[in-house]
């Protein structure tokens, strides 16, 4: 309230003025934020601060980009500077040194005593001329700059620390190609990483990923709900959301990529018991961070619960208990010219009816 001031001892009252108003949202694309950028910088920032447990534990992560860089393998075209976004501990660039799987060579598995005499294929490193590795925890990105696969005469390996895995601080039409392996399942706002991953690919260049799926750990997600209800009488978030496969296809192709893939995977690892297992997600920088989590660790009583329901609802009988992780592979072109299109609706000129056989369909 604003008063006038006082003339000839009469006050002067002036009329009460009021604007409402109200919280508007910002222009752009609303961002949800589900998790806590910070602490995911700390863990792993401390995961890789312990070199000796961070590389024991690397064996998932080195088999998803084995997976992931079989891909690569279709793709017959050189590409002389390849973006690894959220490199990690740059495992797929060590993957890429490596001469690529091939069953082939293998005579057990083809009953054929030729396979042993087929040559070894040359490493996919051969096929790029540099990687640049990128990554928001120094510590991790620079953890292996000292072994062998860095001196690689094919390649030349790269390492960018980023300020904000969510902004990608690329000029447009920079990259050949961009790889992503167990990166993008942290990212908060993913429409918007994608539309500048495409934004930063040259025409007709691709995006290849890998990411966890929605039914990743469903052992231990089970478990531990069953586990705080029993003690605590409710349940609380310990694990992270995880986005589902039926929706990555719209999300590429909201981002403008063509020719989508998108498949599943599930790689099943056996523990000795459930306390194994989350030792190795926090030495991998896997831990909970969700903004909404309890802070603080799993009370003792929760976690001994979870042990014994985790073994009786999934145990194995030798004891240990398995642990699913369900990967999401993704494959998107950037739209180019000369790329294949699909074509148009209603130009096919023969019935699916006379190949599969079958009539029309009618009441009955």
């Amino acid at each position: 309230m604003r008063l006038g001031t006082c003339r000839a001892l009469r006050p002067l009252f002036r009329p009460l003025s009021i604007r409402r108003q109200y919280a508007v949202q910002a222009p752009g694309t609303p961002t949800l934020e589900i998790f806590d950028r910070r602490t995911k910088y700390l863990q792993k920032e401390r995961a890789a601060s312990d070199v000796e447990a961070s590389r024991r534990v690397d064996y998932l992560r080195d088999e998803v980009a084995s997976r992931l860089c079989e891909r690569l393998l279709d793709i017959k075209r050189h590409l002389p500077h390849v973006l690894d976004f959220g490199a990690n501990a740059c495992n797929i660039a060590k993957i890429l040194t490596q001469p690529p799987p091939d069953v082939s060579r293998d005579p057990e598995a083809t009953g054929s005593p030729q396979a042993s005499v087929v040559p070894e294929q040359a490493p996919l490193a051969t096929r790029i001329s540099r990687i640049t590795a990128a990554d928001a925890s120094p510590s991790m990105l620079h953890r292996d700059e000292e072994l062998p696969f860095n001196s690689d005469p094919n390649m030349t390996i790269t390492r960018e620390a980023l300020q904000d895995e969510e902004t990608l601080p690329y000029p447009p039409e920079t990259f050949d190609a961009v790889l992503s392996s167990l990166s993008l399942h942290w990212i908060n706002d993913l429409p918007s990483v994608l539309r500048q991953i495409n934004r930063c690919l040259k025409p007709d260049a691709p995006l290849l990923a890998a990411m966890f799926g929605g039914d990743s750990l469903f052992e231990l997600r089970t478990s531990l709900q069953l586990a705080d209800l029993d003690r605590r009488g409710g349940v609380s978030t310990h694990t992270s959301p995880l986005a589902d496969v039926r929706d990555i296809g719209s999300l590429l192709q909201g981002a403008g990529f063509k020719l989508l893939t998108v498949d599943v995977d599930d790689i099943v690892v056996d523990y000795p018991n459930s306390f194994a297992l989350m030792q190795d997600l926090q030495a991998m920088g896997e831990s909970n961070a969700v903004l909404l989590r309890d802070k603080g660790p799993i009370q003792k009583d929760v976690l001994l619960a979870n042990d014994s329901i985790y073994k009786q609802l999934h145990g194995n009988e030798d004891g240990s208990v398995p642990a699913t992780f369900r990967m999401i592979y993704l494959i998107g072109w950037k739209e180019g010219s000369g790329q294949e299109k699909p074509l148009p609706r209603g130009s096919g000129q023969v019935n699916m009816k006379d190949i599969l056989g079958g009539g029309d369909f009618g009441p009955g």
